[in-house]
């Protein structure tokens, strides 16, 4: 993989903005690199946790064990990995593809989801009881080119304001306490096409980075939006997947674009007109699959390290794998790729513990696993494999009550009218013991 990274000219501004980035931004990152450590053995998993494809994964903010997930159903999981058997799954939120989650940064039992059934909800996940923030679809289904879905979302922190964008290129910022949107919706790119992902700076909350369907990332100052003013406009190939600031400093860019490439910006108050890195990788994905974006791992203090699922397979003793990379976005190398036998799925979605050497990922509907493999487990290993612990869900089919058409996210449709909440829990499931096949 590092044969595919094309390196930058060395550039230096010397302006007073990159006097602001030594003296201020720098100084939280750490100088000397730690070692990482990859997740690489596959623990658990949970065998059919949807009846759908996963789309989207997060883990609680303050409980360890807990993993949220969404499914192209629009069904909300959680599932307490350490337990394994059991498993609790709201289907009254969302009539279809659940696109994004967000934890309310003063309630840790507070989740806001975004979902292409063009609503932003918040759910009581004790309870499952929810409220519709915002409805962009009011009157229900009428026709695709009328209808709005959602997939970006992310809190500024110290305002305390939800950002939402939607699928025909606006923006619209809402009030999470009086649940209600502020101003009129402003359009961030190009007008009719998809805004794939949304991000606010972790040391900047009011500069806000944007990814569409045309083309673009563009990095914006919230509090003066207007349609044609961005702070920078990040051309690229093809459609944008994803754009993240670094978890640490935010003074860096991470994108995934479907032209199979990853694009990497070292310093945001830099020249942005060409990325500082472009790595090649097999992401291309196929409609039938949730978009794979590269993502920064949240305990690397020295914001190099991204982990992204691979769609093209390699034979591993005879078994095409699709394994999941560790990327050091500082050189474009390949740190560890991640696979199992047992697992011949491709996984585009996954996430990586914010405390724990642990990674969770979404193989169709299924949900594994991973932790390091340690010494013991090796000399282990040179005996009899490691056995490892599935358990097999039977998730609940949901029904809609609106028109959508299943094979295409794009067309994925409409529900209207309030549902009331619903809860199942699997607790008579069997528990496997030794190694099973997926």
């Amino acid at each position: 993989m590092e044969h595919g990274v094309i390196p930058a000219s060395r550039r230096n501004t010397n302006t007073s903005l990159d006097y602001v980035f030594q003296s201020q931004v720098k100084g939280k990152i750490s100088m000397v690199k730690p070692q990482f450590i990859i997740p690489n053995q596959l623990e658990c998993g949970n065998i059919k946790f949807f009846q759908s494809r996963v789309t989207c994964l997060e883990f609680h903010p303050t409980k360890n064990n807990v993993l949220l997930s969404g499914d192209k159903e629009g069904l909300l999981g959680i599932w307490d990995y350490v337990k394994l058997h059991e498993k609790i799954i709201y289907d009254s939120v969302h009539s279809c593809n659940l696109n994004s989650m967000k934890f309310d940064t003063t309630n840790d039992g507070l989740l806001y989801t975004a979902s292409s059934d063009g609503t932003i909800c918040s759910t009581d996940l004790d309870t499952g009881i929810g409220s519709s923030l915002l409805n962009l679809n009011p009157n229900g289904w009428s026709r695709p080119s009328t209808w709005r879905m959602i997939y970006g979302m992310d809190f500024n922190t110290d305002k305390g304001l939800l950002l939402v964008a939607d699928s025909f290129g606006f923006l619209y910022l809402l009030d999470r306490r009086l649940k209600t949107k502020i101003g009129h919706p402003i359009l961030i790119h190009k007008k009719g096409s998809k805004i794939t992902s949304l991000h606010c700076n972790p040391a900047q909350p009011e500069v806000l980075l944007s990814s569409g369907n045309d083309h673009y990332a563009r990095i914006w100052d919230t509090r003066k939006l207007e349609g044609n003013s961005p702070l920078a406009n990040l051309a690229h190939g093809r459609i944008v997947n994803s754009g993240y600031f670094s978890p640490q400093s935010g003074s860096k860019i991470l994108t995934t674009c479907q032209d199979n490439r990853i694009r990497v910006w070292d310093y945001i108050f830099g020249n942005l007109k060409s990325p500082s890195r472009v790595i090649v990788h097999s992401h291309d994905f196929s409609r039938h699959l949730t978009p794979f974006k590269a993502e920064w791992d949240p305990k690397d203090y020295s914001e190099t390290v991204a982990v992204i699922g691979r769609y093209i397979s390699e034979n591993y003793n005879g078994v095409a794998l699709h394994p999941i990379d560790f990327i050091d976005t500082s050189t474009g190398k390949l740190l560890g790729e991640v696979m199992d036998p047992d697992i011949t799925t491709i996984s585009p979605v996954n996430k990586l513990h914010p405390r724990d050497d642990i990674m969770a990922s979404g193989h169709s509907r299924s949900i594994f696993i991973w932790k390091p493999k340690t010494e013991d487990d090796t000399a282990e290993e040179r005996n009899k494999e490691k056995a490892k612990e599935y358990v097999y869900g039977s998730g609940s089919q949901k029904k809609s009550n609106g028109k959508r058409d299943n094979s295409d996210d794009e067309s994925d449709g409409s529900s209207d009218g309030k549902k009331k909440a619903k809860k199942t829990r699997f607790t008579s499931t069997v528990k496997g013991n030794g190694k099973s096949k997926v």
